[in-house]
């Protein structure tokens, strides 16, 4: 029996929360029904966020030299993918990324670095470059620094942060199978720290991790536990030189429908497509914006993005628009 993707979706924007077979049944949905799925979940994300794209761009202000041997990073302590390797970036070129940040139309710039959780130094040279950009920009800033205390969380907060990231990455049945260095516990800690200093938590998945279909619903059920604001929805590039690669789980139509089952779980939150946008769902891309609300602009972190211009004339060609900051 068919689903009636449109009445599901008018339920939630009821106040209906769907079930966990619900949820399932989106993910496991023939293609043939993905169009209607997509028209669903359209429906929730124009309620709340109407045709808006917000753009976000990341700079990697600590590259490699983490201690923690997360499968799928090219960061991480046991990966051997050739990347460059650095200590943190001065002060003036992180407020020299949140220009460009501007000039590439994005609203929120995220500051990122590699590594277990900052050190007080650490978190001060952060700061000291957020002051100097809340200064001259209205963007709002993301940190994503690792785990996070409560002391430095308030810290970061009282210096005009807007929103922190720590992604839960997979369900906390899979994550055994991914790191054995921290715990999917630690995860959920941080995201909470960040929710209780004022921050706005940002949390989210990586797809394509040899997670079941059931423990992707259970991710984005977690992910509404925790009343994320902000969630990443990340699909795993197969990087060489990390455990996880060579991994082919997903296709364009699979990634499409696991953003629509985020959406139809987390209705009103802001729904990011996110790493492995460009490889995961190619030509198909411009149709998770019906689900999402939400892109990286740029590169990523160890990885290339494709050319902000192009991201501009897929949300134009799609009759969306760009909700962008000024300076």
């Amino acid at each position: 029996m068919t689903t009636d993707w449109r009445l599901l979706a008018q339920q939630v924007m009821e106040g209906y929360e769907v079930t966990e077979e619900e949820a399932l049944s989106i993910i496991q949905a023939p293609d043939e029904e993905m169009l209607d799925i997509l028209q669903a979940a359209f429906l929730i994300r124009q309620k709340y966020y109407g045709k808006k794209v917000k753009l976000n761009m990341i700079i990697n202000t600590k590259s490699g030299l983490c201690p923690e041997d997360c499968g799928y990073c090219s960061q991480s302590i046991v990966s051997e993918a050739p990347i460059d390797k650095y200590a943190w970036l001065t002060k003036e070129k992180i407020v020299e990324g949140a220009r460009e940040s501007v000039q590439r139309k994005a609203g929120t710039y995220c500051i990122v670095a590699s590594g277990r959780r900052p050190t007080s130094k650490e978190i001060d040279h952060v700061i000291s470059a957020v002051e100097e950009i809340r200064e001259t920009t209205d963007l709002k800033i993301c940190c994503c620094l690792g785990f996070l205390n409560e002391e430095h969380a308030k810290k970061l907060a009282d210096a005009g942060v807007h929103r922190y990231n720590h992604n839960l990455n997979t369900s906390e049945q899979n994550y055994e199978n991914i790191c054995s260095t921290h715990t999917y516990d630690d995860r959920v800690d941080t995201v909470v720290n960040a929710k209780n200093s004022g921050m706005s938590p940002c949390s989210g998945a990586i797809f394509g991790m040899g997670e079941s279909d059931l423990e992707a619903v259970h991710i984005a059920k977690s992910l509404r536990e925790l009343d994320a604001d902000s969630i990443p929805c990340n699909f795993l590039i197969p990087i060489d030189g990390t455990p996880l690669e060579g991994r082919t789980d997903l296709n364009p139509r699979k990634c499409l429908k696991l953003l629509a089952m985020m959406r139809f779980v987390n209705p009103s939150k802001e729904i990011r497509i996110s790493g492995g946008r460009e490889v995961n769902l190619r030509s198909l891309q411009v149709m998770g914006l019906y689900a999402a609300n939400s892109i990286f602009v740029g590169d990523y972190l160890t990885t290339i993005g494709q050319e902000p211009t192009a991201d501009w004339g897929m949300i134009e060609d799609l009759g969306f628009e760009i909700e962008e900051c000024a300076l």
